[in-house]
């Protein structure tokens, strides 16, 4: 299981806060690039599988497909960069599909940022569990 719950995940802004407070640095490339490539959407405004997803990636399975926490290569460059192996993809279900369909969560370990899509790997908003 991944800590801490969804529910206290502060964001990329409390991030930024805090890297500020202590004396840290922040890119500004890195930043306006992530912030170009992956936009914002709030968990309620999901659709509801995705939700389902999301609990079933908390409580660590079982997925209903194989493919199912396979490791995402970011081939799109629309993430952030990070080394292999950070970012993982999971099924959202698709109502009436009878593949697994484009949407998919993809989550980020070391800082617990999930990442849903709609257009299979085309566009990214990072999961805001604040709003």
């Amino acid at each position: 299981m991944r800590f801490p719950p969804r529910i206290h995940r502060t964001g990329a802004a409390a991030a930024l806060l805090s890297a500020l407070l202590v004396g840290g640095t922040v890119s500004a490339t890195t930043a306006d690039a992530a912030a170009a490539s992956a936009g914002s959407v709030c968990y309620g405004a999901l659709p509801s599988q995705a939700h389902d997803t999301l609990h079933l990636i908390d409580q660590g399975g079982p997925f209903p497909y194989s493919q199912d926490g396979i490791v995402f290569q970011n081939r799109e460059d629309v993430l952030p960069g990070q080394s292999t192996g950070y970012y993982h993809e999971y099924t959202v279900k698709t109502p009436g599909s009878s593949t697994r369909g484009a949407r998919r969560i993809v989550t980020g370990e070391k800082n617990q940022e999930d990442y849903y899509t709609a257009d299979h790997y085309a566009t990214f908003d990072r999961v805001d569990f604040g709003c």
